[in-house]
């Protein structure tokens, strides 16, 4: 919303020595940010000044030498323009004027000394928008009104400034000036003007009106005759301009003049071309309008459209058709002010064209404003269009108008802003805001005019207080509350630092994904959940694996040469089940290149992949409990460097390699499905005395078919080893040329132990043999020799 400080003036009382960056900071405070506040034109140092002698210059075919008098001097000035001339009053900028374009000095121009420069409008910084061809092709011509030596800015009107709010979505009321005069008001103590509503009506009304959709919920016509088409008054083009909006003719500025005033978006229809009737409806699917903009546009059943009684003649709230625009032959005028559902107003303005309309609109209207909108139109029209105001209106009213009753006790809001402040402060701030007020025994009854749609409960009315009375005063006090600490955090808390412990960074991730990637690296079945208006079509879906984010942060990564990735994120994965919306926590790691963790800075393969989440799972109270092992994968995965993690039976997660298809390194992933985990209980850790004798450690290497899993051999160690096998590791596998193509030989670490005495080399070779003897036996193995 761009407020000129003139526009507001108009109708609330600024002291001059309130600044406009004051005021923009005074607003702020009270909780309405800017993002710039600056003068309307920012050049500097220009004057008006009238040619008393214009030649050619001597060395040039189109530069002229002019003799300018500006006031208290004559200047000698060179001026390319091609339509300068004696007598010409024109927009001096004298030496040392700062422009868009840099700093005006003197200098010699061919050999002839120049003091100064003549401007075109173009060349003081005014939006381009607002500019003609003629304001790029010459110097702009003052009127011979001009009084030579005066600023040039403010003899247009133009000396205005200008803060540009970027205002919260729940204070549609500030996009008008009287919600910010209101606003303004209430921080300085100033009464809000009132507008002039008057004008002289002849004759009757003669217009058929027709709401066949519950989303208008107010309509008003008024039909207005013998409308003169010409330029508007300088007062509100200059105020259209500050306001951001290209003035076009009188007619039409009216429309958007009421609409900055008021916060009510209005349309014009050339009453001649409309007829005598309107019907209201919704679109049907695939009808076609064509717009002010010339555009055909394609409608549905979702968009409410304004109709002749036969085809449609504008799109409700967002653009009015071409076929009944104000041209300059129009005479006759049907006046539209209406509120329609701001929920269908924002679809199709998404869809279609977001407006200066279709802003109010969303952001809800005061219907009382309505009336005042199209009376306020009939004022200036009467005034600035020597229009003729026909008497009666046809309306359509379903509104609820009236003023809203909220109660609220001095202690409620006191206790909710933990404050202090005294009756009959929250009463002066509640008068300030133009709330009317009654208090008995510390309780405010408040009556809420309708212009402020964003209150609605007393919470609300809290908010006014803590705004007005300053935020800043609100003194900090310390927060004594009894405090527990969740289950579900402390254990996400404690996956956190793990991985971080083992040397993986915490990555944050976005949620919404692609809708082609959401059923990757997943083998679940399940609906995915698409948001109904998304910002853009590859940010549409959330994500149901926590990998797609992984391996997205991982390309990026790599395409800036960082090759040694070690990431996690702890997140939730999003899905449909039953018409139901459900979301699980996922843990998710990606790992690739140097181990930095690893003292011989390895490079991460399966096993530091699988070895990571086997720590995990047993720092979290699961040790013995799950499985690693082959299992059905996603296709994203490598299927002979993958598996499916397992805990008593069920599936919890995956880990294995990016398959060749995505990317020929070597990036290993794991996915854990913290809600299936967590699900199961844990009970303490229980922990082991360290022998206080020395074990003994023996190796033996087995060849196998390679079909043969390591947990099927792991499993019968564990079961010959029994009490005094304390550790198995796999220190080797290997498949050269020294065993069969179809073989692997696997070789594996065995230490014993036992807690009440040293161990005798028979007692461990018994132990030893026994394990060899069964895994030859169960499982077909052999053991390989040392050659």
């Amino acid at each position: 919303m761009k407020l000129s400080r003139k526009f507001l003036s108009d109708y609330v009382d600024i002291k001059e020595n309130i600044t406009t960056k004051q005021l923009a900071e005074d607003m702020t405070n009270v909780g309405n940010e800017y993002d710039s506040c600056e003068r309307l034109i920012p050049a500097t140092n220009l004057v008006i000044g009238k040619v008393i002698e214009c030649v050619d210059h001597p060395d040039s075919d189109h530069l002229h030498v002019c003799k300018v008098d500006v006031g208290t001097e004559i200047l000698n000035i060179v001026c390319g323009a091609p339509n300068c001339r004696t007598g010409l009053k024109v927009i001096v900028a004298l030496a040392g004027a700062k422009l868009p374009g840099g700093e005006i000095k003197k200098g010699m121009i061919r050999g002839v000394e120049s003091n100064g420069m003549l401007c075109s409008m173009a060349e003081l910084g005014l939006d381009s928008k607002f500019l003609n061809e003629k304001d790029y092709a010459g110097i702009y011509e003052l009127n011979s009104e001009a009084k030579v030596g005066e600023d040039p800015i403010k003899y247009l009107g133009l000396d205005d400034e200008v803060i540009d709010f970027e205002l919260t979505s729940n204070r549609g009321d500030l996009l008008s000036i009287l919600g910010m005069a209101y606003e303004v008001g209430a921080i300085y103590g100033e009464k809000v003007k009132d507008i002039d509503l008057s004008y002289n009506e002849k004759g009757n009304i003669d217009f058929n009106l027709d709401i066949k959709t519950d989303n208008c919920k107010l309509f008003l016509a008024k039909q207005v005759k013998n409308v003169t088409i010409k330029e508007s008054p300088e007062f509100i083009k200059n105020r259209l301009i500050a306001s951001g909006i290209r003035p076009i003719n009188n007619v039409v500025d009216i429309s958007n003049y009421v609409m900055l005033e008021t916060g009510q978006p209005l349309h014009f229809y050339d009453n001649d071309s409309l007829g005598d009737t309107i019907v209201v409806r919704m679109a049907e699917n695939n009808e076609l309008l064509t717009t002010l903009d010339n555009e055909e546009r394609t409608l549905s059943a979702d968009d409410i459209v304004i109709t002749d009684g036969s085809k449609p003649v504008g799109l409700a709230g967002v653009m009015g058709g071409l076929s009944t625009e104000i041209e300059e032959n129009t005479k006759n005028i049907l006046i539209e002010a209406a509120i329609f559902n701001n929920i269908k107003i924002r679809k199709t303005a998404k869809k279609i064209l977001r407006s200066e309309a279709s802003n109010r609109f969303e952001k809800g209207i005061d219907p009382k404003r309505t009336y005042m909108a199209i009376d306020r139109c009939c004022n200036l029209l009467e005034k600035y269009a020597d229009a003729t105001i026909v008497g009666g209106m046809v309306s359509i009213d379903n509104t609820d108008s009236k003023d809203k009753e909220i109660t609220v006790s001095l202690e409620k809001i006191n206790k909710v802003l933990g404050t202090n402040i005294q009756k009959q402060e929250v009463i002066d701030i509640f008068k300030r805001l133009g709330f009317s007020v009654k208090e008995e025994n510390n309780v405010f009854n408040v009556t809420v005019p309708t212009r402020r749609l964003d209150i609605s409960i007393k919470e609300d009315l809290i908010e006014e207080v803590g705004r007005y009375y300053g935020m800043n005063k609100i003194e900090g006090s310390k927060l004594i509350l009894p405090l527990k600490e969740g289950h579900l955090d402390r254990t996400r808390r404690q996956i956190k630092n793990k991985m971080i412990s083992m040397g993986l960074n915490e990555a944050l991730s976005y949620a919404l994904i692609p809708e082609d990637q959401v059923h990757k690296y997943t083998t679940d079945e399940f609906t995915h959940i698409n948001l109904a208006d998304p910002m853009s079509e590859d940010r549409k879906t959330l994500r149901y694996s926590l990998l797609y984010s992984l391996e997205q942060i991982y390309s990026y990564n790599k395409a800036r040469n960082f090759k040694d990735t070690c990431i996690f994120e702890i997140g939730k994965g999003f899905f449909k089940e039953n018409d139901e919306y459900k979301e699980e926590l996922k843990l998710a790691g990606l790992m690739t290149g140097k181990y930095y963790l690893d003292i011989n800075n390895t490079n991460v393969d399966f096993y530091i992949v699988k070895g990571i989440v086997e720590e995990l799972l047993d720092y979290l109270g699961y040790s013995g409990r799950y499985t690693i092992a082959s299992g059905n994968v996603p296709n994203e995965l490598h299927p002979g460097v993958s598996a499916t993690i397992n805990l008593q039976g069920n599936v919890i997660g995956i880990i294995g390699k990016l398959h060749p298809s995505i990317t020929k390194d070597n990036v290993f992933v794991f996915e854990i499905n913290l809600e299936k985990l967590l699900k199961n209980r844990t009970s303490n850790i229980k922990f082991k005395e360290i022998p206080k004798f020395l074990g003994m450690e023996k190796d033996v290497s087995f060849v196998v078919k390679k079909n043969v899993t390591n947990k099927e051999i792991i499993d019968v160690i564990k079961k010959s080893g029994g009490r005094l096998l304390t550790n198995i590791e796999v220190f080797d596998v290997y498949t050269g040329d020294k065993i069969n193509n179809d073989e692997v030989s696997i070789a594996y670490n065995l230490k014993f132990e036992d807690i009440n005495k040293t161990l005798t080399e028979e007692e461990v070779m018994t132990v030893f043999n026994k394990i060899i003897s069964d895994v030859e036996n169960k499982i077909g193995a052999k053991v390989r020799n040392g050659e």
